[in-house]
């Protein structure tokens, strides 16, 4: 399935979670293993150095690994007696000391935090890109009336602007939910062969503050092999990002139907183009995008429930974990960053905009006119005349504004230059310059990162 990598991921997080870089994370704990347990006196310093030197992904025969998880379910086991096979023979004795006083998941789950460590990175540098053309956007077209919609029906008169807001205000959030996970999940996993690290005897917890600061990873208070919240927390924060990613990639695809015409990815060659149809142009990202908040939520299901975990070791659940949540980083970093993409070269038809607030004939506005009419004759008198003057305009085809001007009880209250003004958009629209203003100022706050 190589061919659709490019299209649903993002090259960068392919790396993260490539199998190489997965045996070196998990080689690097064999090595500051060694090297925090020789600095705790538990192995001699020239053993620890043997076995560092041969913590190299490059000397690892791949096949034979794979071939041997599928006997022992665990890459662990193969991938220690690999490593031992290649210190023993240069130096026997130092082979006696490799993955010293450690169980397999303790190599396992810090090489996937290492792993973690790396993707959130991506994660931060690409949702900083996206909020930042988000907030550039948003200030742009805050003054761009557009049209309002609920239930997919014209409302009231909004800006671009202040949609924009709306992501940028959603992806602030997500940007303080991965620094706070980021906090909680970068810990060293070490607990032996049941969370006790009982083999150490007193040197156990020397060695895990040892171990903690060689891999520059926090130590929690105690090993968590089958307390999986950490990760199953990640997964979650993630998909919740896919979901607002999926928001806008919907909005966008929206606005680019034929029939709105006010929002467009950006046009390039061969880019949304039809195998038969010259005249299309297509939302490509934004089915990217949908596609990834479409499956993510079945992810973090099957991470959730995985969470339940018999005892000091999980039978199949933490299994469950291994490709699922990598998966979960790879859709979360391609919608990600089609978005940080097109985002700053959207297309945006502002005079469609204009021209489709008045794709109703001014019923867009009887809102505006119920509330100044409701300061002269109250507001469930003026709903109730507001709404028959609609449906007097939606029968005989007039304007709004025409049907109000013929009725003398209208006259009575509005003058024609306080109607001019209530069907203007531009004088009807809250405090949205206001709202602009409060989610671009916070989306300058950096993220605090643990």
């Amino acid at each position: 399935m190589a061919l659709f990598d490019p299209l649903f991921g993002s090259l960068a997080m392919l790396e993260v979670f490539s199998d190489s870089a997965r045996v070196q994370l998990m080689l690097d704990f064999e090595a500051a293993l060694a090297q925090a347990e020789a600095r705790c006196g538990v192995i001699p310093e020239p053993a620890a150095r043997k076995i560092a030197g041969k913590c190299k992904a490059e000397l690892i025969d791949f096949d034979a690994l794979a071939l041997a998880t599928a006997d022992s379910v665990n890459p662990a086991i193969p991938l220690v007696k690999q490593l031992t096979a290649l210190v023993a023979k240069e130096n026997p004795d130092a082979a006696r000391f490799v993955h010293w006083g450690a169980t397999s998941q303790d190599a396992n789950d810090t090489g996937l935090v290492l792993q973690v460590r790396q993707a959130f990175d991506i994660i931060e540098r690409d949702s900083a890109e996206l909020c930042l053309g988000l907030a550039q956007l948003a200030e742009k077209h805050r003054s761009t009336p557009i049209v309002g919609r609920t239930l997919m029906q014209h409302a009231l008169p909004t800006t671009f602007g202040v949609k924009i807001a709306g992501w940028l205000d959603a992806m602030s959030r997500h940007r303080e939910r991965f620094a706070e996970t980021r906090g909680r999940v970068l810990v060293l996993q070490f607990g032996g062969a049941v969370g006790t690290l009982a083999a150490l005897r007193e040197k156990a917890l020397p060695v895990a503050e040892a171990l903690a600061a060689e891999l520059q990873l926090e130590l929690p208070a105690m090993p968590w092999h089958t307390q999986r919240d950490r990760v199953a927390e990640t997964a979650t924060t993630l998909g919740l990002c896919a979901g607002t990613l999926g928001k806008m990639a919907r909005d966008i695809s929206l606005h680019m139907q034929t029939e709105i015409a006010e929002i467009f990815e950006p046009a390039a060659e061969g880019r949304g183009g039809s195998s038969s149809m010259p005249h299309k142009r297509n939302p490509v990202s934004a089915a990217i995008v949908l596609s990834a908040a479409t499956r993510i939520p079945g992810l973090v299901s099957t991470m959730l429930s995985a969470m339940a975990q018999e005892d000091e070791r999980g039978v199949g659940n933490w299994h469950a974990e291994w490709e699922t949540l990598p998966e979960i980083f790879r859709l979360t970093a391609g919608a990600l960053h089609q978005m940080a993409t097109i985002v700053p070269h959207l297309e945006i038809n502002a005079a469609h905009m204009s021209c489709n607030l008045d794709a109703t004939n001014g019923l867009i506005f009887a809102e505006a006119v119920t509330m100044a009419m409701a300061a002269h004759i109250g507001k469930s008198a003026a709903h109730a005349f507001v709404d028959e003057a609609s449906k007097k305009a939606r029968e005989s085809g007039k304007h709004l504004r025409e049907v109000l001007a013929e009725n003398p009880k209208v006259a009575q209250q509005l003058n024609s230059a306080e109607l001019d003004r209530l069907f203007d958009p531009k004088n009807y629209l809250g405090a949205s310059g206001d709202w602009i203003d409060r989610v671009i100022d916070a989306s300058r706050v950096p993220a605090t990162r643990k």
